[in-house]
C-alpha cells in the first residue's frame, strides 16, 4: 500500500511539473484564444480535450507496449521519436500561422485608413464586401485551428508516464496502472487548465483596439518558439 501511495503521489507531482516545464502545454492555447477571439469556455474546452488526448495517447501506447512485452528502453525510444515528430509538427504549425499573421499584418497595417465619410461610396461598399469575405475566411480558419491543436497533442508524448506504468504492470496490478494513469492525467490536464485560465484572464486586460490584426503574428511566433523549444531545447 505504501508503495502504491508513493507511486500515485509521484504521478501527481510529475504531472504538474512536466506540464509547467513544457510551455507547449499551454502557450498555444493562450495566444490562440486571443487571436481567434475564443470565449473562456471555448478556450478551456479545447484545452481540456487536447490534454485528455495528450495523456490518453501515451497511456494507450504504454498499455500496448506492456501487452507486447516491450522493454522500458524500447518504449522510451518510441516516446522520444514521437516527441521529435510532434516538435516538428508544432514548428510547421507555428511557421504557417506566422505566415498568416504576416499576411494579416501587412494587409491591414499597410493601409491608410480614412473616415468613411471621406471615401467615395463605391470604395466604402467595396471595403465592406472585402471585410465580410475576410471575416468568413477567418471563421473557417478558426474552426480548423482547434482540430490542429488536438491532433498535435494526441501525438504528443508524456515521457515521464511510461516508466510509472511499468512498475504496477510488473506487479500485475491492473488497479495500480489505472490509478497511476488517472492521477497523472488529472494532474496534467488540471495544470493545463489552470495555467491557460490564468493566461486567458491576464490577456483580457491587454487592449488591442484597432490593432487586433497584429495578434495573429504574435500568436504564430509564440507557437513557433514553443515548437523550437520542444524540439531543440527539450522543453
Amino acid at each position: 500500500m505504501n508503495e502504491m501511495y508513493v507511486l500515485v503521489m509521484s504521478a501527481a507531482t510529475l504531472g504538474v511539473i512536466h506540464t509547467l516545464l513544457g510551455p507547449d502545454h499551454y502557450l498555444p492555447f493562450i495566444v490562440l484564444s486571443k487571436a481567434r477571439n475564443w470565449t473562456r469556455a471555448r478556450t478551456l474546452w479545447i484545452t481540456f480535450i487536447s490534454g485528455v488526448g495528450h495523456v490518453s495517447g501515451s497511456v494507450i501506447l504504454g498499455l500496448i507496449g506492456i501487452a507486447m512485452g516491450l522493454s522500458l528502453n524500447k518504449l522510451e525510444v518510441l516516446e522520444a521519436n514521437r516527441g521529435s515528430v510532434v516538435g516538428w509538427m508544432l514548428i510547421v504549425f507555428g511557421v504557417l500561422y506566422t505566415a498568416y499573421g504576416l499576411y494579416k499584418y501587412f494587409k491591414r497595417g499597410a493601409h491608410v485608413h480614412f473616415p468613411s465619410f471621406l471615401r467615395p461610396r463605391s470604395i466604402r461598399h467595396r471595403d465592406l464586401h472585402l471585410a465580410e469575405r475576410d471575416l468568413e475566411k477567418d471563421q473557417d480558419a478558426g474552426n480548423l485551428t482547434p482540430w490542429i491543436l488536438f491532433l498535435i497533442f494526441v501525438f504528443g508524448p508524456c515521457e515521464v508516464l511510461i516508466p510509472m506504468l511499468i512498475y504496477p504492470a510488473a506487479e500485475l496490478s491492473g488497479f495500480g496502472i489505472f490509478m497511476v494513469a488517472l492521477v497523472f492525467g488529472i494532474a496534467t490536464v488540471g495544470t493545463m487548465l489552470l495555467v491557460v485560465l490564468l493566461g486567458y484572464q491576464g490577456f483580457s486586460f491587454v487592449k488591442l483596439k484597432g490593432k487586433e490584426y497584429q495578434i495573429h503574428l504574435f500568436a504564430g511566433l509564440v507557437i513557433l518558439l514553443a515548437g523550437v523549444g520542444m524540439q531543440f531545447l527539450g522543453l
